[in-house]
């Protein structure tokens, strides 16, 4: 199956730390063909200068900046970087080296094989978690499975943002997150309760190295709830 360039979507807010470590696993570790969008809230976000010192030093022509056109935030970042992707293939990765970049190559082979979203899965067995909260990791693991065995849903991690998605799936379905990280597990749900082919990866995450993490459970939290309660609801009523 043709699949065309692979698109990664990497939304950033002050991570001049991390974004030169991760630009360099990706030129490193992903040998296919792709392109970074790296999308961006403000001009004065110190990940900018960092990213072009990357781009002069390592004569690279593959990324391109795009300012978040929605608004501030993680989500209205990856809105806008899945609008400006064109057909194919897009990948949401963190800037923050917490994804793990040595398996893009065999998600997109994934891809290949039919399938219309790819997660790549701390909680299956092969996957890891590395560091991080705790109580995160409780509620996200726990999550996960348990959808998994409740409803048949191709996935043991379910809260993951590291997925890779058929840009054409982005036509039928609307995006109703309201924000935060639960826009990935949004489409997810949607995606199985439409049928189309999903699949997971095993995947090992590692806390971030440097900066403070934007992951705000009690805000959050309702919303992953709300996408959680969705999928009983759609898989009661195929069985009914």
């Amino acid at each position: 199956m043709n699949l065309s360039q692979l698109q990664i979507i990497i939304p950033v807010y002050n991570e001049a730390d991390n974004i030169s470590g991760t630009l360099t696993q990706l030129a490193e570790k992903v040998r296919t063909p792709h392109t970074i969008l790296i999308i961006y809230d403000f001009d004065a976000d110190n990940t900018l200068p960092a990213i072009r010192k990357h781009i002069d030093r390592h004569d690279s022509k593959n990324i391109t900046l795009i300012k978040n056109k929605y608004g501030s935030g993680v989500l209205n970042a990856i809105k806008t970087g899945f609008e400006s992707c064109t057909e194919g293939v897009a990948l949401v990765v963190m800037a923050d080296t917490s994804d793990d970049i040595s398996i893009i190559d065999a998600m997109y082979e994934k891809m290949g094989q039919g399938y219309d979203l790819v997660c790549g899965s701390r909680y299956m067995k092969g996957g890891r978690q590395i560091g991080g909260p705790v109580l995160k990791k409780l509620m996200t693991w726990s999550a996960g499975v348990s959808l998994h065995l409740l409803t048949g849903i191709p996935t043991h991690d379910v809260s993951n943002s590291f997925k890779m998605y058929r840009v054409s799936l982005f036509r039928d379905i609307r995006i109703e997150s309201a924000g935060g990280f639960e826009i990935g597990m949004e489409i997810l749900v949607k995606a199985f309760c439409k049928g189309y082919r999903i699949a997971e990866i095993p995947a090992t995450w590692r806390d971030r190295p440097s900066g403070k993490s934007r992951f705000y459970i009690r805000k959050w939290l309702p919303g992953y709830i709300h996408w959680y309660l969705y999928a009983l609801r759609c898989r009661y009523l195929k069985k009914n």
